[in-house]
């Protein structure tokens, strides 16, 4: 008997006969592509982003694939696949968090050291830098209380480097501390007591740690097999500085009292100056833009890595003294510590998200992000660690 061929399947004449009298015609087996009646080659393609809310077609049953296409509509499409890529390809979706909390009653709470600062997250913990002079590590599955190293005086920032953890100590001279999470919680070890004054955030360029120094300074340490580390120490062109990152191509600092971000070459020396608004603090690299919260003018400013351009500074949703910002992949978190909130975006066009509660006299200051949550760290009421 002969076969009729749809897909992978053969179907006799009989089939087909019984088709067409259940369904009135055969249109539904071979004519169309979809609910498209005028598209007969690549349908697949056409049907993928039909499915996913890229492009529904000019009419409800019309693709009109032969119709040019606007710089505007191209925008579109392009900016649909994007949303739909990173929400479809993110770890909250494959757990299925798609929520936001919207009050700080649904936030988990992990009681952690005191005066908590930083946090960072190497992927399944986080490790939370606590002022008082203790490392918190919690695990990010349940928000668990795990570890609690000890013996670092003024821990501030803190950098994931490869398996291990760096801790600054803001402290004049400066200190950086160094966790195995291999080996059983304990003393911190000290591997550099002579960096510059006062060393907040810390960033790791694949070879070397960088500490941006609130007395005027960057300091560069180099890992070796045994303490002391190598570190230099470079003042020219620096007032106060907060936060320091990598790109992948460059380091980053910014600048507190200069209002500047700074692009820094692989010496410390300053390749370019970024004017954003009062008092940058801690700024977070979402993949192309390095967005950076400004304390004092309650404000977010855009700067493009790759040129350095200034692209938007963002007032309004929320922020009030905004200091440490935060990316999950799609989303960027900015913590307001007068607000007792946080303001999250929508990286890639900024769309504002809205402003959503910590608690009253939180103080929220440290975030990151693990993939699926934000956790944020709360050092006024009760030293706590969020999970957002």
């Amino acid at each position: 008997m002969k076969s009729f061929r749809f897909g992978r399947r053969a179907l006799t004449p009989l089939f087909v006969a019984f088709a067409v009298w259940l369904g009135g015609g055969t249109s539904a087996l071979f004519g169309d592509c979809g609910p498209f009646t005028d598209v007969t080659t690549f349908c697949s393609n056409v049907l993928e982003v039909f499915y996913l809310g890229i492009t529904t077609g000019t009419t409800a049953t019309t693709y009109d694939p032969t119709s040019n296409v606007s710089r505007l509509q191209m925008a579109i499409f392009l900016s649909r696949s994007a949303d739909r890529l990173l929400q479809r390809g993110s770890r909250r979706a494959a757990l299925k968090v798609f929520w936001t909390p919207q009050n700080d009653a649904v936030l988990g709470k992990t009681l952690i050291g005191g005066t908590p600062t930083l946090v960072e997250s190497d992927g399944a913990d986080l490790w939370v830098s606590n002022f008082g002079g203790t490392v918190s590590r919690v695990r990010g599955s349940d928000g668990k209380l795990l570890e609690t190293w000890t013996g670092a005086a003024n821990a501030a920032g803190v950098a994931i480097v490869t398996g291990h953890v760096i801790v600054t100590g803001f402290a004049t001279p400066g200190k950086l501390y160094q966790i195995d999470p291999t080996q059983s919680a304990g003393a911190v070890t000290t591997v550099a007591t002579n960096l510059g004054s006062g060393p907040w955030g810390a960033a790791f360029d694949g070879s070397r740690i960088w500490t941006a120094n609130f007395g005027g300074s960057v300091s560069i340490a180099t890992p070796a097999a045994a303490p002391p580390w190598s570190v230099s120490t470079i003042t020219t062109g620096f007032s106060k500085l907060r936060g320091v990152l990598y790109d992948g191509a460059n380091v980053w600092a910014t600048d507190e009292m200069a209002g500047t971000l700074l692009k820094l070459d692989g010496a410390g020396a300053i390749l370019q100056t970024v004017t954003v608004g009062s008092s940058p603090w801690i700024p977070v690299f979402d993949g192309t833009n390095i967005w950076v919260p400004n304390r004092a003018s309650s404000s977010v400013s855009i700067v493009r890595a790759s040129g350095g351009a200034l692209l938007a500074t963002l007032t309004g949703n929320g922020l009030a003294a905004p200091e440490v910002a935060a990316f999950d992949g799609q989303r960027i978190l900015v913590t307001n510590n007068a607000g007792d909130s946080v303001s999250l975006w929508k990286a890639a066009d900024l769309t504002p998200l809205g402003s959503f509660g910590a608690g009253q006299f939180s103080g929220p200051e440290g975030a990151c992000s693990d993939g699926v949550n934000f956790w944020v760290t709360q050092s006024n009421v009760g030293s706590r660690l969020l999970r957002f």
